[in-house]
């Protein structure tokens, strides 16, 4: 189901500049936070790494991997890298993700890590091939169980597969440096890579399928007839990044399948997975576009929500708008500091809206240690 999957042709190819909900303050004693606009000279930054004082972005709209310079301007790491969506330093090396895509059938053809490291070595991780051979979610039912005649025509006829197990897909998306290597959360696989610094892929954990009953609401929103009410639809996971928490847990965003809009809801999630066995399981939902998460220094987790045009946060079992930030994409935590970034728009005729330039922005934490919004679930 290739549809689902464009994740970076996709998301750069809508210039999204959503309009956000205004945030809350704190019981109406604190204002919610200031982003400080650090660059312009972005298209699609799909992910930021903040250590040490130094800022990487992987930039899958101008193909390359970065750092940001104290001026604004962009110091090109690695240039000609198509789709690249994910970097994270770790001593001596640099790893970063790239994805081949097929911009008019929508199917990637090429994906994997590149790690570099000292003295000019450069390794490459092949996680298409790994898919094509393994396909580790083909043990995964998605669409919908026993099918009467009437959803089976209503879904062939919207050219939605209703009934399929999982297909050989690779995505490399967001990469994260843990244990003398690396995990990779593949959106296409719908898994997370454990990749060593040679290149060697293992599976580590295998996202479940996200069901979703469809209503009337939703049905007559799709063009579905109403033979659809009540069908539950197990879409597919797109992990779209991956964290390693202070307890040693891995934390992973995902977006649904299928439809990512208010039609269906706000269905994105946070899930805690175990590195050692794979076992994942939910521990924050209702996000609408969860492509990116950060671990604040105390253990609250950041979640950038594309399509809600905001940056969540989770503290202590409650999710609540940390600040509004439309088209945000990524966000990454910093000593004291959040950061983040923002797609650019190509502009558009309806509504007349201009171009605008991709970003990265700070938020200082410095008074905000404790904030939290309006609590939304």
């Amino acid at each position: 189901m290739h549809r689902k999957r464009m994740l970076v042709a996709g998301l750069a190819a809508t210039g999204l500049l959503l309009a956000a909900p205004t945030t809350a303050t704190a019981g109406g004693s604190r204002p919610a936070p200031e982003p400080q606009v650090k660059s312009t000279a972005l298209a699609a930054p799909f992910n930021l790494s903040v250590k040490g004082g130094q800022v990487l972005v992987a930039d899958g709209g101008l193909n390359l991997v970065g750092k940001l310079r104290s001026d604004g301007s962009i110091k090109t790491i690695a240039a000609d890298q198509p789709g690249a969506s994910g970097v994270a330093p770790a001593g001596k090396r640099l790893a970063f993700t790239t994805t081949v895509s097929n911009q008019e059938t929508f199917e990637n053809t090429a994906a994997g890590l590149h790690i570099w490291g000292p003295r000019g070595s450069r390794v490459y991780a092949d996680t298409f091939a790994y898919e094509q051979k393994r396909n580790p979610d083909k043990v995964n039912h998605y669409g919908i169980d026993n099918p009467s005649q009437c959803v089976i025509d209503a879904f062939n006829a919207a050219h939605f597969p209703y009934d399929y197990m999982g297909e050989k897909d690779s995505h490399a998306y967001s990469v994260a440096a843990y244990r003398g290597g690396w995990v990779v959360a593949d959106a296409g696989a719908n898994a997370l890579w454990r990749i060593d610094n040679w290149g060697h892929i293992k599976t580590l954990a295998v996202l479940p399928p996200q069901p979703t009953t469809l209503t009337a609401a939703m049905a007559s929103a799709l063009g579905f007839p109403s033979c659809v009410v009540g069908v539950t639809y197990n879409f597919e996971p797109v992990p779209t990044d991956v964290e390693v928490g202070r307890d040693g847990y891995l934390y992973v965003t995902t977006l649904p399948g299928g439809p990512e809009s208010p039609v269906l809801g706000a269905r994105g999630k946070v899930w805690k997975v175990n590195p050692h066995n794979g076992k994942a399981w939910p521990i924050a939902d209702g996000f609408l576009g969860a492509t990116n998460l950060a671990i604040g220094s105390k253990g609250e987790i950041y979640v950038a929500e594309l399509f809600a045009g905001q940056i969540s946060v989770i503290k202590h079992r409650r999710t609540s708008v940390f600040a509004a930030l439309p088209g945000v994409v990524a966000v990454e935590a910093g000593k004291r500091s959040l950061w983040a970034g923002t797609l650019g728009s190509e502009g558009s005729e309806e509504p007349p809206t201009p171009p605008a330039p991709g970003t990265i922005v700070k938020f200082s934490l410095s008074g905000h240690g404790q904030y939290m919004g309006t609590v939304t679930r």
